[in-house]
């Protein structure tokens, strides 16, 4: 049984990682057969894999339909945002409260790792470590359920990165989850919500770039300005080249 528990668990964080890490974009198929395959493990452990992450929201399914790689809306997205932003407010007002100097160390050790993988890793690995620095600070607020679902929300935002985002220097969010543990070791709570709102401000801004407006222009004009920069361009007479003996 703890065999089968373990093969259960690295499908679940194999599929999981792959969407984090992009390597599985939104509306990415996920066959039940295919994913058994490749991770060496039955159907039913992949089928139970999938289950999770679609409670998770990272993984969509249906009915006789092969379960796919979500793709939330502008509109979820928004939502998920802000629902993290709440919570993770909360998560900052627990930690100030139960503030011990080993839950600095354990933040350190992994803003540690993210700088490591900033110089040697892949971008989508280095998101993946400052998503799971949110994730650890909500473990050290000791409360579970809340812990769970900024697990949850944090890998949401991933997606929501992978299909409306855009790139972004790893550094700087290095930089703002080190000034978040300068303000939880002083005790500051009133810096450190502040900082966690910019922090988390900064993510959603990138994450959700303006969507481009179509242009409200019908085919005769487009066609009519291409039409004039050719005539123009055609009517210029050539310059003949003098003729040598």
């Amino acid at each position: 049984m703890p065999q089968e528990q373990s093969k259960a668990e690295v499908a679940y964080l194999s599929i999981k990682h792959a969407v984090i890490e992009q390597a599985l974009t939104p509306g990415t198929k996920l066959p039940e057969d295919v994913l058994a395959t490749h991770l060496s493990v039955s159907r039913t452990l992949v089928r139970e894999a999938l289950a999770r992450l679609i409670t998770e929201g990272l993984v969509e399914s249906g009915r006789k339909r092969t379960a796919t790689v979500a793709q939330p809306s502008r509109a979820e997205a928004h939502n998920v945002f802000e629902t993290r932003t709440c919570l993770e407010r909360e998560v900052v007002r627990l930690v100030i409260a139960r503030w011990t100097p080993a839950m600095g160390a354990a933040l350190e050790g992994h803003v540690r790792n993210e700088e490591e993988a900033a110089r040697t890793q892949p971008p989508a690995v280095c998101a993946r470590l400052a998503g799971e620095f949110h994730i650890r600070l909500a473990h050290l607020a000791g409360n579970p359920v809340i812990e769970r679902y900024v697990s949850e929300l944090v890998s949401r935002c991933s997606l929501i990165l992978a299909i409306y985002g855009n790139t972004h220097s790893s550094q700087c969010g290095i930089d703002e989850h080190k000034a978040l543990i300068e303000a939880f070791r002083r005790g500051d709570a009133k810096s450190a919500l502040k900082l966690m709102d910019e922090h988390l401000g900064s993510v959603q801004q990138r994450a959700l770039m303006p969507e481009k407006k179509p242009v409200d222009e019908d085919l005769g004009s487009i066609l009519g300005r291409y039409a004039t920069g050719v005539s123009s361009t055609a009517s210029t007479p050539a310059r003949r080249g003098r003729k040598t003996a």
